[in-house]
């Protein structure tokens, strides 16, 4: 019997959930009545609890007998046994638990968030978070996607404060001291997606959405920062109505800012819960990144109100049925609300993150097994969210946009209220389109790795071949194959033509005549595959930059960006390719160009450092040069938001003093005056300040993120803090992280970027090492895995073997490959030194 799967001769239908947390005491008395289908005679009923106690239990059985149950709890499967002195009989019947718990610290299950008020004062809330597996933190349950059920919810609460929860507040009463609310029956839904919140709260006005109001709800004082999140909030419902060809299945929707939160958001039915900063916002002073973030966020956990919750996979091996479509129905929701913000161009910079984890021998496919929970943990990561989006996104380009939406609005009106699996999406979109879905996709969900398309000219034909990418020497093993949709746009003088074809084995020939320009491969940049073109290609490419889209330049230099890192092409031929975009003005283009730097910022020797400074100054000088400091009128907003990257480039990696002087005036400036700059321009001299600070400036800094009046405010004087060189500095930052100033949702992000940093990743190093064991009691595990992302950054051969050590002694346990992801993009790092290492010295030296 699998350990951590329940049996299903008991299944739960209903909950009647009624919790009494105390602030105060951080604790929670609770009694639940589980109507339940028994399906054939036991004398167990087993089912998900941990950190629980359970007072007593009993079930009421078919034929009208109340069985007193002997209470098991294990720690170790997070399973409790209720075993009875007599057979419970098939048919229905009703357990009843009574059970107290802890409002716990760790930002999971049942847990308290604290924070200040206006007044200085720190108040607490208290909030959940279930997904994966931590609802059984909060009452005993079937804690299993499959296990759906009926959730009623009471909580008894103090007079003072209010409760959100799935559903509308049926009754609301005071009794014996204490406010009683009783909330509505939710649909049948996974026990991860109940949520409450009890706490000094308030909402913005409803916002109705055909007959659904939607309001945003935070701590006091903050619902001036909700109209922005209320707006993509109230747009994306609606359109998702539209798209999906269903109505929203809830009976309201609450919006949720909590202070303290692990992730992002949570798809909560009826109640998302969010970190502040994915949903605040001051439209006025926030940069374009600030802003987008909050659209995305909101815009994807709506998403989920339909692809997850109200079909739901059967179980967390089939994340991905969830979280790619949300990120998929993200972008084409955000593409709706703000056209102008080109999101599917700058998805590009998202997949780039998909496609350099799935280059690693220790890659995944989206779908994967999952046994236990830390397992389930594992797998919200960028090969289920952006890979996943990408093969979606590749496949609805593929077939077509109305054809694709007719196979989702099949799944989802065949699969309502249940529980489904990969093939039950295919057959759907099978049905729609009527192509063989299972053959076109089947190896990009359940295989891991994508093709590396290579480019050719042979006489008069068109050579494309495909062979699977990777960054490190593969080992010898079975070839894997795709089928490949590739778009290929012919360019001869000003006219051009598109073909399309599906490469299913290892070549594909396609005519070219000899007087053709350029050819350009994943032509519209839609596919989930690299492409090396031959030299003779890549030049006519060069010829023809001005006529390629953002999207296709952008995925010329990171293919090749690509292929430099595995040994394709020399360091030094890729620097040469760059010189070519020094006109380059799209700020998801230089996305590459920059990001190239920054990798380069992690290996360049101490006595290369000069000469690195000098390449990024004379790279992306003229870019500044061409901005300007000021908004232009009529400018687009991701033109403001290259701007703030050349300025951050500049000072922090060009070390530019004269753009660092100017950052300091800027700053200097009142934030009302006329001229006062843009929040892109703000954002980005903070960072180039801590660059070059001291202590007075570090003091300053720390004592605006202590008061920043937006969340935004907040991070960015946070996210400055790993920036200061001074190493008395990088020490009071490593303390802070433990010592209470930097909240437990955020520390693990600090540390992660120290251990960027090459004047700082030795000291953060140590210090992660001697405090391993408090910040595993102190961090949630998903903060744990992307605070240990920072190893990435030790890219020397010392550092390297120190860290193989360190895990190997401690056992580290990241869930799933996580840990052998990140060494292994460690090893890879530290080979591009290795090989790269003398050339870039050369390189750097003229």
């Amino acid at each position: 019997m699998d350990p951590y799967r329940l049996p299903r001769t008991v299944i739960p239908t209903r909950y009647e959930l009624r919790l009494e947390p105390d602030l105060a005491s951080a604790t929670f008395a609770g009694e639940v009545v589980i109507a339940v289908t028994v399906q054939q005679s036991t004398s167990e009923i087993v089912l998900n609890a941990i950190e629980l106690g359970i007072n007593n239990a009993r079930i009421e059985t078919v034929d009208g007998r109340s069985l007193a149950a002997v209470v098991t709890l294990e720690e170790k499967t997070e399973r409790c046994r209720f075993a009875f002195a007599e057979s419970v009989p098939p048919g229905d019947g009703r357990l009843h638990v009574r059970f107290r718990g802890i409002l716990n610290d760790t930002l999971r299950g049942f847990y308290r968030s604290s924070y200040e008020d206006a007044r200085g004062a720190t108040k607490v809330l208290a909030a959940t978070q279930f997904e994966a597996t931590d609802a059984r933190r909060a009452f005993p349950c079937w804690d299993e996607p499959a296990f759906k059920a009926v959730f009623a919810t009471t909580l008894v609460i103090d007079p003072a404060l209010l409760a959100v929860s799935n559903t509308a507040i049926a009754s609301n009463r005071i009794e014996n001291g204490k406010r009683i609310i009783r909330f509505a029956d939710t649909i049948p839904m996974s026990a991860y997606l109940v949520a409450f919140v009890v706490g000094e709260l308030e909402a913005t006005k409803p916002t109705l959405v055909g007959n659904t109001p939607l309001r945003v709800w935070s701590v006091p004082g903050k619902t001036r920062l909700a109209v922005f999140a209320q707006e993509i909030g109230a747009f994306s419902l609606e359109f998702y109505e539209d798209y999906y060809g269903q109505p929203y299945p809830g009976d309201k929707l609450d919006l949720i800012a909590i202070p303290d939160f692990a992730s992002g958001a949570m798809e909560n039915l009826g109640a998302i819960t969010f970190r502040e900063t994915a949903l605040l916002v001051d439209e006025r002073e926030a940069t374009h990144a600030e802003l987008e973030r909050v659209a995305d966020v909101v815009a994807h956990e709506n998403a989920h109100m339909w692809f997850g919750d109200l079909v739901t996979m059967r179980w967390w091996n089939g994340l991905w049925l969830n979280e790619a479509f949300a990120t998929f129905l993200e972008m084409v929701a955000v593409d709706a609300f703000k056209p102008q913000w080109q999101r599917w161009t700058t998805f590009g910079v998202s997949r780039a993150a998909a496609l350099i984890v799935d280059g690693l021998h220790s890659t995944r496919p989206i779908e994967y097994p999952v046994e236990a929970p830390k397992e389930a943990d594992a797998m919200f990561d960028v090969l289920t969210y952006e890979k996943g989006a990408s093969v979606l996104r590749m496949l609805e380009q593929h077939l077509g946009v109305e054809t694709f939406r007719a196979g989702v609005r099949d799944y989802l009106h065949a699969h309502a209220f249940g529980n489904t699996e990969t093939e039950d999406l295919w057959l759907a979109v099978e049905r729609a389109s009527g192509q063989p879905i299972p053959q076109i996709m089947d190896a990009w969900v359940f295989q891991p790795g994508y093709p590396l398309v290579t480019a050719r000219r042979d006489g008069s034909s068109l050579v494309l071949s495909q062979q699977r990418f990777t960054y490190l020497p593969a080992a010898n093993g079975k070839e894997q194959r795709w089928h490949v949709p590739v778009q290929v746009r012919f360019h001869r003088g000003k006219d051009s033509f598109t073909q399309r074809q599906v490469l299913t084995g290892a070549d594909l020939r396609l005519p070219l005549s000899a007087d053709s320009d350029a050819v350009v491969v994943n032509a519209e940049g839609n596919g989930f595959f690299r492409v090396a073109y031959s030299d003779e290609l890549r030049e006519g490419l060069l010829r023809q930059l001005a006529n390629l889209s953002p999207i296709e330049r952008f995925n010329l230099l990171n293919d090749s960006l690509a292929v430099t890192i595995a040994g394709g092409m020399s360091l030094t031929a890729f620097l040469d390719l760059t010189s070519h975009f020094r006109g380059e003005r799209d700020k998801n283009v230089w996305a590459v160009l920059l990001g190239s730097f920054h990798a380069l910022h992690r290996i360049v020797d101490a006595v290369d450092r000069p000469g690195f400074e000098r390449l990024v100054r004379d790279h992306v000088g003229g870019l500044l040069d061409d901005l300007d400091w000021k908004v232009r009128p009529g400018e687009r907003e991701l033109t403001s938001q290259l701007r703030g990257e050349a300025i951050r480039a500049l000072g922090i990696l060009g070390n530019d003093a004269a753009v660092q002087q100017r950052a300091g005036e800027i700053y200097a400036r009142p934030q009302t005056a006329p001229d006062a700059a843009s929040a892109d321009v703000l954002a980005a001299v903070i960072p180039v300040l801590a660059h070059a600070g001291d202590e007075r400036r570090y003091d300053e800094f720390w004592s605006r993120f202590r008061a920043a009046k937006t969340p935004q405010e907040e991070q960015r004087y946070l996210q400055a803090l790993p920036g200061f060189r001074i190493g008395t500095l990088v020490r009071q930052t490593l303390t802070r992280t433990l010592d209470g100033g930097i909240r437990t949702q955020d520390a693990p992000f600090v540390l992660r970027s120290l251990l960027h940093a090459p004047h700082a990743r030795v000291a953060a190093w140590e210090f992660i090492k001697t405090n391993w064991h408090a910040m595993n009691r102190l961090f949630p595990p998903v903060s744990v895995r992307r605070m240990m992302e920072g190893i990435v950054g030790l890219a020397t051969p010392e550092l390297e073997r120190d860290v193989q050590q360190f895990v190997q002694e401690c056992h580290v346990d990241l869930g799933g490959k996580v840990l052998a992801q990140y060494l292994e993009q460690l090893r890879i790092t530290v080979s591009l030194r290795e090989r790269e290492g003398r050339a870039l010295s050369a390189y750097l030296s003229i």
